[in-house]
């Protein structure tokens, strides 16, 4: 059966799995693998980076790593898709310390509009908080960045966090619990203190 589709030159019904056993020998079924997951791993460079250049760059570099490790990737209960977020992971963080730059994550509208809805109404208008939300959690440590990216950018679920981060789902499950209050904790701070800055009673 895989060789029909070989011959056929139509990997798009293949599962991620079947692509990778082909993608050891056949460079058409990676290049199947590279356009399911080229979108999804630029989109987490590019927030890591935040910039279009360097995320291309890193993007290609990402891919380029996995073609030439294929050959040594098991599936042993680490999805492809996971495996691949880890090999980003580790270029963006070589790429930052080589650079010597500050890691910022350029987050989107999502996060900011999925933290709004838990946050009272009158605290600011939209982007006025957005742009707080974006101040505070670029003062999160890393770790804690990139779990927000990959919760609110990726939507993954904290399962697939914790196989990318290399720890417990449960363990994932309380820095996110963590990370959320010291948002909304420093997000008040800011709250109270524009209103003492300002003119209101």
């Amino acid at each position: 059966m895989k060789n029909f589709f070989a011959r056929r030159g139509s990997y798009d019904e293949l599962d991620d799995s079947a692509l990778v056993k082909l993608a050891k020998e056949d460079k058409q079924a990676f290049g199947e693998l590279y356009s399911r997951y080229l979108k999804k791993i630029y989109s987490y460079v590019y927030h890591r980076t935040g910039n279009t250049h360097d995320a291309e760059d890193l993007t290609a570099k990402v891919f380029m790593r996995a073609f030439s490790h294929i050959g040594n990737y098991e599936d042993r209960g680490l999805p492809f898709q996971a495996w691949l977020y880890r090999i980003a992971h580790n270029i963006v963080a070589n790429w930052h310390r080589d650079q010597g730059r500050r890691k910022i994550i350029a987050l989107d509208d999502y996060v900011a509009h999925s933290l709004k809805s838990e946050a009272p109404d009158h605290l600011a208008e939209e982007s006025e908080e957005q742009t707080q939300l974006m101040e505070a959690v670029r003062r999160l440590p890393e770790d804690r960045q990139q779990l927000l990216l990959l919760k609110f950018i990726e939507q993954m679920s904290n399962a697939e966090i914790g196989v990318i981060m290399g720890r417990t789902e449960g363990a994932i499950k309380s820095l996110y619990h963590r990370t959320l209050l010291a948002l909304r904790d420093d997000l008040q701070l800011m709250s109270e203190a524009r209103r003492l800055g300002g003119t209101e009673v």
